[in-house]
């Protein structure tokens, strides 16, 4: 039998927080002036979401301050993506995982925060149509305090934000010019404040777009219930540091219809599934990408994969129940990318006549 060796050294890795970043860049649309719509498609993380990357610095940095020792446990509230990065670095460096959870989350994540061997404690949800997070918060303060776990506390932990900056180091090394517009979900502040922030240390003049819930309390007004999960703050929630007001040039509410809508529309297009939030950001793309100087380059960061939505935002009995479904709002997505599509057909055909 024939041996046959590698060329060079094997490009294999042990563990699976080594796959952690390096995720593509898909581009979604363009006009006929130039300009495009570019998903920065965080779901190619480990654990399908962005937030693997800041619960690895957070772990990280614990155990360097001392804060987290051999054998300890981490306790932390969630609606499933930060709850999946963690119970992912806990079984890797060896320690338990308890994560505050209510049923607004994505039944999908919780199913692999158990999967990965994390403990669920769940609360009850304060609303029919919005997340607990006041009183998960207040669930998990009080583990820590009985039991001694070190709580990351994500909405004020600095390297939450910190643990962005590979993304803009990325995003600067996969294009070959400056991001005009980086839109994304708020949330924690984590995803779209890290990497605006590092973004314009690098030199970037980026603009930075942050997209809420309607609902959400983050940017004002007056607070409602919403499905979208991984972002918004409901009412009573103290909005965390980690949300740096100063990195978002202007907000922008999108509701849940309109979100669930376009990401249902994407997958048409793409036949990739992204989540809710995500389905928010491109939403809000789309709107603004005819007021755009020509030439200009979106990045829309997708924080997470569709796949942990398929009996929600991709179930049409679901939305319905929810009075979510609505086919007015999905025609004139498709109507606007079709617009989009048709503009570029009628440059090339300027082009063509030009050059006759």
């Amino acid at each position: 039998m024939t041996e046959h060796r590698p060329v060079g050294g094997e490009n294999v890795v042990r563990y699976a927080s080594e796959l952690i970043g390096a995720t593509p860049l898909l581009d979604l649309v363009r006009t006929g002036a130039g300009s495009r719509v570019l998903l920065k498609l965080e779901q190619f993380n480990p654990t399908g979401s962005a937030k693997v990357r800041m619960a690895r610095e957070m772990v990280l940095q614990a155990e360097l301050s001392g804060e987290l020792r051999p054998g300890g446990h981490i306790v932390e509230p969630t609606s499933g993506n930060t709850g999946t990065g963690l119970a992912l670095l806990a079984l890797e460096r060896g320690y338990t995982f308890t994560a505050v959870v209510d049923d607004h989350a994505a039944a999908d994540k919780l199913r692999a925060m158990k999967a990965m061997g994390a403990r669920l404690v769940t609360v009850d949800s304060a609303s029919a149509h919005g997340p607990s997070s006041v009183r998960r918060r207040e669930v998990a303060a009080d583990i820590a305090a009985g039991t001694g776990a070190f709580r990351p506390d994500q909405h004020n932990n600095p390297h939450n934000n910190a643990g962005y900056r590979e993304l803009a180091g990325e995003l600067r090394k996969d294009l070959a010019t400056d991001i005009d517009c980086l839109i994304g979900a708020v949330g924690t502040g984590g995803s779209l404040c890290g990497t605006v922030e590092e973004l314009r240390r690098l030199g970037s003049t980026v603009r930075a777009i942050g997209v809420e819930p309607v609902g959400s309390i983050i940017f004002g007004g007056d607070p409602g219930g919403y499905w979208q999960t991984g972002a918004g703050s409901p009412a009573g929630f103290p909005v965390g540091g980690n949300v740096k007001y100063r990195m978002i040039d202007e907000n922008c509410r999108v509701g849940d219809t309109e979100a669930f809508a376009t990401a249902r529309v994407v997958a048409r297009r793409t036949g990739i599934l992204i989540g809710g939030t995500g389905g928010a950001a491109v939403y809000a793309a789309l709107r603004r990408l005819v007021l755009l100087p020509a030439g200009s380059t979106v990045v829309v960061l997708v924080c997470d994969a569709g796949e942990k939505y398929l009996d929600t935002v991709y179930d049409e009995d679901w939305l319905a129940a929810r009075g979510l479904y609505d086919q007015a709002t999905r025609q004139r997505i498709v109507r606007l990318f079709r617009a989009y599509d048709e503009s570029v057909r009628l440059a090339g055909s300027d082009i063509e006549r030009a050059g006759a």
